[in-house]
């Protein structure tokens, strides 16, 4: 297949749809980004409308964790973050306000670069802010273990770290939403593998395909999933073989489980999950910030009233669809994390004109 033969394929896919209309949910925001970047949703639409989920981490931190990260800055803590995480306001202010105003805050590209602010700061206190999904949370356990081993005292991460599999039992399960099958996510599933969705197809008799990001991986998943639609014959399958199998990466889960433990976790704009978390196990207690420096609950911690990011993330509505999209929030003075994240739907609906 190549990109010439893009149009012809989805008329054929829309041929075995036969009038059928369906609902797809892509579950990662960087597919949301991809299906954006090329124009899906208008070339797949009215028969095949297709939803963006739950797959930014920044995008589902809930408020009260970004305002854990704000009480580290303005208690005097060298905060070391993605830069995704910045611009998140809560209560009237964010990391990048705190940072113009003299707060010690740092941006990387990876969770490592922390050890070496530790190194150079040894008499201050260095806390990552540990968000992410399975994808990234390999990194962040080797870190700790990095830390451990080079006795770096002065250094913790503060969890927040999100599993993707559960969520998605309560979309399955969501009429409002009502999905009839997942694109489901690439990157996290070179780590976890297949199998941990099979509750999708065997419970909920609904398909879903892992598959990649260039508009050739898209298309495939799209067809695999009208096709298992059209023969009432969910399973799922993985089209994206290249990187992902159906055990996923062993050492990289050891290395989680050997750091982490499943805990309940908050969701933005679905609530309490249980064991849907990861918590630092006692034996890494040294390097949970949450205990080192007992972080007080910001139950009270509000976002924009007005912003529906808590919505979009479930595919409840579209980025459209929030008063605030394109006029009052826009990447340039956003108003939520769903426009702030480089992988938020709200940002890849701006940016690519939908």
């Amino acid at each position: 297949m190549n990109l010439s033969e893009i149009p012809q394929i989805i008329a054929e896919i829309k041929e075995i749809l036969d009038g059928r209309k369906i609902r797809l949910m892509e579950v990662c925001g960087t597919h949301t980004v991809a299906i954006s970047r090329s124009g899906f949703r208008p070339m797949f639409a009215p028969d095949i409308e297709l939803l963006s989920g739950p797959g930014c981490p920044v995008c589902v931190t809930p408020a009260s964790d970004i305002a854990k990260s704000i009480w580290l800055a303005e208690n005097g803590k060298i905060v070391v973050t993605f830069g995704d995480m910045m611009k998140v306001p809560v209560n009237g202010t964010s990391l990048l306000q705190l940072k113009a105003q003299g707060a010690k805050i740092e941006v990387v590209y990876s969770p490592l670069e922390s050890l070496d602010i530790a190194r150079e700061n040894p008499s201050e206190e260095v806390v990552f802010i540990g968000v992410g999904f399975e994808t990234t949370i390999p990194t962040i356990a080797g870190t700790i273990k990095v830390a451990e081993q080079m006795k770096l005292n002065n250094f913790s991460v503060l969890p927040s770290a999100k599993t993707i599999p559960i969520p998605l039992d309560i979309i399955c399960q969501s009429p409002d939403i009502a999905v009839d099958g997942f694109i489901l996510p690439g990157h996290v599933s070179v780590i976890i593998g297949a199998k941990p969705y099979s509750f999708i197809a065997e419970k909920y008799r609904k398909p879903g395909v892992i598959t990649g990001f260039e508009p050739m991986d898209i298309i495939d998943g799209i067809y695999l999933l009208v096709d298992m639609l059209k023969n009432d014959a969910p399973q799922i399958k993985i089209a994206y073989k290249r990187v992902v199998s159906e055990n996923g990466n062993e050492s990289a889960r050891k290395l989680i489980d050997e750091i982490f433990e499943p805990c309940d976790s908050d969701w933005r704009g679905i609530g309490i999950l249980p064991n849907s978390g990861l918590a630092i196990r006692e034996e890494y207690s040294d390097f949970d910030a949450q205990r080192k420096f007992n972080i007080p609950d910001f139950p009270d911690a509000k976002d924009n009233p007005a912003c529906k990011c808590d919505s979009v993330i479930l595919g409840i509505l579209k980025p459209t669809d929030c008063p605030l999209f394109g006029e009052q929030c826009t990447p340039q003075n956003p108003q939520g994390p769903c426009m702030i994240s480089s992988e938020g739907a709200c940002a890849a609906y701006y940016k690519y004109g939908e």
